[in-house]
């Protein structure tokens, strides 16, 4: 249930002088994409009557189809506390639906959205806590990225070694601002290279958060005269980002992934697979040989006329934790 109403952001957007929202959403390739409209427009979002070009986002829709539209997510109102105080700028996150009143299937929102409905169906709940890795680097005359960096600062470096340090107290200010709750910040491995960690929260909650997340860092870092990149590895010779991911999977208040919680016939028939669950044999058991429990599972219901409840509880699992492969 949303913690705000139609009634509690109009009244917000009053109250704060807030004169433009942003309606953001997410295209297919992860880059958030917004429609900027006026306050006086707002009734019209919230009642989810505002119309975008679907063909003009890469790989949404046809010409033929281009009729979208955004429906904001109340609980997502936020102001952004850099823009001017004075016909402030707020955001809400939206879900793209057909003109129909359907979901657009190729919104990764509701993509995710989906399968954790699919978990909550059978009494589980996930949450995720991401270590998000990022590089600062200089720009050039005309103010576009180039990756030099004049600090040699290493893990757990602090002032007058990381350069970075005065950037990333303005964002974890900033991120605190917008309902952020900060946990650790450091200097990484590399030049130029930082991390900050924020709480874990439900699924949803966070793949929402980690966008925020990323719009704060590039926003501030600009006004520092720094390019913030999340790239993986947009430098040889240095180690490149990643972003840790800590997973918990409940059901009933219990993380199934401790071993007394386990059932047998969930996990009996892919213990010698665990790759994306056990963290202790992860380098060990990461071949190419290996098998994709959720191909496996494909391959078992597709040959099989009516899958058992095993089948259906572990599939949906491996979905929720499939990524794992690639993190662990």
């Amino acid at each position: 249930m949303s913690k705000y109403t139609k009634k509690d952001i109009l009244e917000m957007v009053e109250d704060e002088d807030v004169e433009f929202i942003r309606l953001q959403f997410t295209d297919l390739f992860g880059n958030m994409k917004n429609l900027a409209i006026t306050s006086s427009h707002l009734k019209n979002a919230l009642d989810n009557k505002v119309m975008f070009d679907g063909s003009s986002v890469e790989g949404f829709v046809r010409v033929e189809e281009s009729d979208m539209y955004l429906y904001p997510d109340y609980s997502t109102f936020a102001t952004f506390p850099w823009r001017p105080q004075q016909g402030k700028v707020a955001r809400l996150i939206c879900d793209v639906y057909r003109p129909d009143g359907s979901c657009y299937e190729g919104d990764p929102r509701y993509v995710l959205k989906k399968i954790i409905s699919e978990a909550e169906s059978m009494g589980y709940t996930f949450n995720v806590g991401p270590e998000c890795e990022f590089f600062l680097y200089h720009v050039d005359d005309d103010g576009m990225p180039t990756t030099i960096t004049h600090e040699q600062a290493g893990y757990f470096d602090m002032s007058p070694l990381d350069f970075g340090e005065n950037a990333r107290r303005d964002m974890i200010l900033t991120l605190e601002d917008m309902g952020f709750a900060v946990e650790a910040s450091h200097h990484e491995n590399s030049p130029a290279q930082h991390e900050i960690d924020f709480k874990y929260a439900d699924a949803l909650t966070t793949a929402d958060n980690i966008m925020t997340f990323k719009l704060v860092v590039k926003t501030v870092a600009k006004r520092h005269g720094l390019h913030a990149t999340f790239m993986p590895k947009p430098k040889n010779g240095v180690d490149g980002s990643g972003m840790h991911i800590n997973m918990s999977l409940s059901k009933d208040g219990k993380n199934i992934f401790l071993t007394r919680y386990l059932t047998p016939t969930i996990f009996q028939k892919y213990h010698d697979n665990h790759i994306f669950l056990n963290v202790q044999n992860r380098y060990k058991n990461m071949t190419a040989s290996k098998f994709h429990p959720i191909d496996a599972i494909k391959n078992r219901v597709s040959k099989n006329s009516a899958p058992s409840e095993h089948d259906t509880k572990t599939y949906t699992l491996t979905r929720l934790t499939s990524f794992t492969h690639v993190l662990l």
